[in-house]
């Protein structure tokens, strides 16, 4: 039979525990930051902005897309009718910080994560610290997949609604450096998130807070929830919905099927 750590820890051990992941996991943002700070001009020039043009990849390829489905050129964009402003002295400064900060952390994501897992350690079976590798390795590829989602599903149709919609022609838009920026973080740190909602699952279900009737039970509301987020990001047409939506669906799903697999490992245990 599989056995947990015997060595007991104090809380405050813990907490020292606690403190230390935590400076050690900003050491590494902070390194990986002076990293993006490095290739800063690219990083601003090409990533950040690159949504804001109508020759960014995804602009491209859904026109494409919409020639080869015979939607001719409902979803083209040719241009993206707005300018970005910065309005506060210290605007940009902020942002330049901030994003790269940001990056940082997107980089040094993995290494926070074994920093977790080394920190939750003591509290698992010796067999089940052996799959620490297994961990980082799935839990940073659906971060990332995530993150590129993000950035080249979530921005960009956001972007392209908000350019587009108008209430009156003599209504201009010009944006404010703020609000696109942090359109920008929140989509790529929530895509990021919420597509670690498979390894969140597996550990509620291993831990019993989240059992797979509970999630089939709240599918339908689970839907609603997705489609209204699809609507929200997306310009009104159901293409666009559609590639936001599933992506999103197939995640829920697949949590359903780990937290049923944990499930039966558990009562096997038992």
């Amino acid at each position: 039979m599989a056995k947990k750590n015997t060595n007991e820890m104090s809380f405050l051990d813990h907490l020292e525990d606690l403190r230390w992941l935590l400076v050690r996991s900003t050491i590494a943002v902070i390194i990986m930051a002076f990293v993006a700070y490095l290739f800063s001009d690219y990083l601003f020039d090409t990533i950040i902005f690159g949504p804001t043009r109508a020759s960014f990849f995804t602009y491209v390829y859904f026109c494409e897309l919409s020639h080869s489905l015979g939607f001719a050129e409902s979803i083209c964009i040719t241009e993206m009718p707005f300018i970005i402003q910065n309005t506060e002295m210290e605007g940009q400064v902020n942002v330049f910080i901030w994003m790269c900060v940001l990056f940082g952390f997107v980089l040094s994501f993995p290494y926070i994560l074994w920093e977790v897992w080394k920190f939750i350690s003591p509290a698992l079976y010796h067999n089940e610290k052996k799959n620490a590798k297994i961990f980082i390795f799935f839990s940073s590829l659906l971060f990332f997949l995530g993150v590129i989602f993000g950035y080249y599903v979530v921005i960009p149709m956001s972007v392209n609604f908000v350019a587009t919609f108008t209430i009156s022609p003599t209504v201009l838009n010009q944006f404010t450096l703020d609000s696109y920026i942090g359109m920008v973080k929140t989509s790529i740190i929530a895509s990021g998130l919420f597509f670690e909602l498979p390894i969140i699952i597996y550990f509620l279900s291993k831990l019993g807070l989240v059992t797979p009737n509970f999630l089939r039970k709240y599918r339908k509301y689970a839907i609603v929830i997705v489609l209204i987020i699809a609507a929200i990001v997306t310009p009104p047409d159901v293409v666009s919905q559609t590639i936001v939506a599933i992506p999103m669906l197939l995640i829920y799903e697949a949590s359903i099927f780990i937290s049923v697999f944990v499930s039966k490992k558990e009562i096997e245990k038992e």
